[in-house]
């Protein structure tokens, strides 16, 4: 039997886009609820991100009402019941109300149904089993809000059974865990968890990013921090199948705290840098097991092996080993990156309490360029050929060595004091 609770009217339920689609399904007679996601989140008082719809009415159905009535259908995921609609530049994810047949612990084969409470029971936790009318009237079949007040994520039914339909729900509970739960994890999920761990490599790399980056970028409001709920997936031996080396939870821990403090965005990349204790090689392979873009691959191999040496102590001359660094670096976003990882280590290469100073001295980088180029040397009468190059290496050590202060001139005076040419 379904539990039913009355939600506040929310100003995404109320709008008129989200009224023209449901306006659009029963005008064809076809039930539509709000479900997942955003009615948690709505029940909790949290930002709601994205709209989901569930309706009896099988997709083709679907796309027929919502194009009678005005509003563009895109097919999705239609094979799979999925139809997006746009109202007004919003999109609204609807889907077919569904019962799993079978499933290779990937993915499900489903078949469409008119059952709600069939529809619920194959979703991974009770929390995410939520749908609510138009209206705000929520129904809660397994106990979902019970479980958002108490902070317990639990799975749907058997938790053994939901997790080996799709192992993904494995990190998915780790993921709910740090992002809602309070206490001590359930039972029975963590069981389930532990002992289909060894399936986990079966997983592709961008499903495994996308939980673990979530997981990675848990809200400072949470109760439980990502360094936490990593620690208990490595006490448990979940890691193990999954990433054996990003065991440096105290480091994520300490630069989730550092980012708070400072005011700087969680970053995915960075946090995953700083839990793990790997070289270069290492984290390329961890790279290609997440399946990050090129950019991300490198930035992960370049915090987790830094291309420089940032200073070891604050001391008189501590800005211009700051500004070198930097402009070795060459971009500002790393730098930041590396400062904030190297400030977690204790001891650590940057022995900073409050790393603000050599923070700031990113902002230096648009005014760190050699004022010279090749083109100045020509003019001046250098030949082109290897002393071009090694003439303007030695103007651009003597220009860092003098802490980036010696203007244009000063530097083809210096070109010229070299005597490297007949002028």
């Amino acid at each position: 039997m379904t539990a039913a609770a009355r939600l506040d009217p929310q100003p995404w339920m109320t709008a008129p886009a989200s009224r023209a689609v449901f306006a659009a399904l029963a005008a064809g007679g076809a039930d539509a609820r709000f479900v997942g996601g955003c009615v948690r989140d709505a029940w909790l008082g949290r930002p709601v991100k994205d709209i989901d719809i569930a309706t009896h009415a099988p997709p083709d159905r679907v796309m027929a009402l919502l194009t009678a009535a005005g509003l563009r259908a895109i097919p999705t995921g239609i094979a799979h019941g999925t139809v997006t609609a746009l109202s007004d530049g919003q999109p609204y994810e609807i889907t077919t109300l569904r019962r799993d047949v079978d499933s290779d612990g990937r993915h499900a084969r489903v078949v469409f149904t008119d059952d709600w409470e069939e529809d619920a029971a194959r979703r991974d936790l009770t929390m995410n089993a939520l749908s609510c009318t138009a209206d705000g009237v929520v129904h809660d079949p397994f106990g979902g809000l019970a479980d958002l007040a108490a902070g317990r994520v639990r799975f749907v039914g058997d938790a053994m059974r939901r997790v080996t339909e799709d192992v993904l729900r494995l990190l998915r509970f780790f993921r709910f865990y740090a992002h809602y739960g309070r206490g001590a994890p359930d039972a029975d999920a963590l069981a389930a968890c532990v002992a289909l761990a060894p399936r986990l490599p079966t997983l592709s790399g961008e499903r495994v990013r996308g939980e673990l980056f979530r997981l990675l970028t848990t809200p400072d409001a949470a109760a439980n921090s990502a360094a936490e709920v990593w620690r208990l997936m490595i006490d448990h031996g979940v890691m193990t199948h999954l990433l054996p080396s990003a065991t440096r939870t105290h480091r994520l821990a300490r630069l989730a705290r550092l980012e708070h403090d400072l005011g700087i965005p969680a970053d995915p990349t960075r946090r995953l840098a700083a839990v793990l204790d790997a070289d270069r090689a290492e984290s390329l392979r961890v790279a290609e097991r997440l399946r990050l873009s090129n950019p991300e691959r490198d930035r992960l191999a370049a915090l987790t092996e830094p291309p420089v040496a940032l200073p070891i102590h604050a001391t008189e001359h501590q800005g211009t080993a700051l500004r070198q660094a930097l402009y070795r670096v060459g971009d500002a976003a790393l730098y930041q990156d590396l400062v904030l990882l190297a400030a977690t280590d204790a001891p650590g290469p940057l022995d900073l309490a409050d790393p603000r100073a050599a923070l700031a001295v990113a902002a230096d980088l648009p005014t760190l360029r050699l004022p010279i180029a090749g083109r100045d040397l020509l003019a001046l009468g250098v030949e082109r050929g290897p002393a071009l190059g090694a003439l303007l290496k030695r103007v651009e050590a003597w220009w860092i060595a003098g802490d980036f202060q010696a203007d244009r001139a000063a530097c083809l005076d210096q070109a010229r004091g070299f005597g490297a040419f007949e002028a």
